[in-house]
């Protein structure tokens, strides 16, 4: 692990107050709220919509089961905490790549190693995520499943098909599972390439890209969305914080919504 080379998950974790990051990853920040000073409050705005969307599923929807796309470092509550406030034997299985992710998703198993699996994958990888073990006992029983993809599709490229990797998730899971999406979203063009350039740049340019709103949209094509009837700026999505709402036009804004699939 190159510690003196930014990771987007320890960047993510500075943002949200956490200290698992380095001198690399807060040197990038600094850097990334000259280019765009709302990127600290969208992290925990983006955040909180996570929490309320595992929670209205497990509460409302009664989904015991969770893939966690793209997890990142553990900050509280996660996933398995909120699900499990609702219902003890919810389960949760993390994935992700990034070792130091991982050594923190190690030490969550020792939480309960029967509920919580995390696995080292890249999410792309869809064929080695449903072939693991983990993901197999998820599907066991054909109950619904809630595969989340939390501010992390921006970190895949167009070329590698974002849109064609959320079908090929939602052509696995059983019927009447859910989606939750949440994407860095801009119209404003000139700021899209400022922040894809500078994010390839500190990321070897294995980052993905900023997004508009119409090419978030294509994400929701032919799922019925709950609780708005189109996708939206996250911290509108069933609010329940003190933190004022996002306008859609700062900078740039975590976009997205939770549907079902058909």
């Amino acid at each position: 692990m190159d510690v003196s080379r930014p990771s987007v998950a320890r960047m993510y974790d500075h943002l949200l107050g956490g200290t698992d990051n380095y001198q690399s990853d807060r040197e990038a920040c600094e850097k990334l709220l000259r280019i765009a000073p709302s990127s600290r409050k969208l992290a925990l705005v983006n955040r909180q919509f996570l929490v309320r969307a595992v929670r209205y599923l497990a509460r409302e929807q009664g989904v015991r089961r969770f893939l966690d796309h793209g997890s990142g470092l553990p900050t509280r509550p996660n996933v398995h905490q909120v699900a499990q406030d609702i219902d003890p034997t919810s389960e949760v299985v993390y994935i992700d790549n990034d070792p130091v992710v991982l050594a923190h998703g190690e030490m969550m198993l020792a939480e309960d190693p029967r509920t919580t699996a995390v696995l080292n994958a890249d999410i792309r990888h869809t064929t080695k995520i449903f072939e693991s073990p983990a993901v197999r006992r998820l599907l066991r029983d054909d109950q619904p499943v809630a595969a989340l993809f939390v501010s992390v599709l921006h970190c895949i490229r167009d070329d590698d098909d974002p849109w064609e990797l959320v079908r090929r998730v939602c052509q696995q899971l059983p019927r009447g599972s859910y989606l939750v999406i949440s994407q860095l979203t801009s119209d404003d063009q000139e700021l899209r390439r400022n922040i894809t350039d500078f994010m390839q740049e500190i990321t070897d340019n294995s980052w993905g890209t900023v997004r508009s709103i119409s090419e978030v949209n294509r994400f929701f094509e032919g799922l019925d969305l709950l609780e708005t009837p189109e996708p939206v700026e996250v911290s509108r999505w069933l609010p329940d914080s003190d933190l004022p709402p996002l306008r859609r036009r700062e900078e740039w804004i975590e976009y997205g919504g939770v549907a079902r699939i058909r």
